[in-house]
């Protein structure tokens, strides 16, 4: 079992930054990848941007050059820096870390981009 925990949403103006944070706890060593997702009011949830165990990231178009997801030294956190926010990018945040074919998701973060 892997238990995970975001935090650092809010309400930010437009052009303006963001760091989600997402710490695994519980069976950590079998976690092969972390991802983050979002979901909008009356849309479909979509991933964002992901981390495998090598290292290897993976972003949506729609966040290419403003999203940066890392990892911690850890291991077992993984940060979401966003820049350049637009309206278009409030959703709830999710983080999901995928351990021995199982989807732990988090609770999510509320991330608000307006003026």
């Amino acid at each position: 079992q892997v238990q995970v925990v975001e935090s650092g949403g809010g309400l930010v103006q437009p052009g303006g930054s963001l760091r989600l944070s997402c710490a695994a706890s519980g069976s950590i060593s079998s976690i092969n990848a972390m991802s983050w997702h979002r979901q909008a009011p009356g849309k479909q949830r979509e991933l964002v941007a992901i981390i495998t165990r090598g290292g290897s990231k993976t972003y949506v178009d729609s966040v290419k050059g403003r999203f940066s997801i890392s990892r911690g030294d850890a291991n077992n956190t993984v940060y979401l820096q966003m820049n350049s926010l637009k309206p278009e990018d409030t959703a709830v945040y999710y983080c999901k870390a995928v351990s021995s074919g199982y989807n732990f998701w988090g609770q999510g973060t509320q991330v608000t981009v307006s003026a």
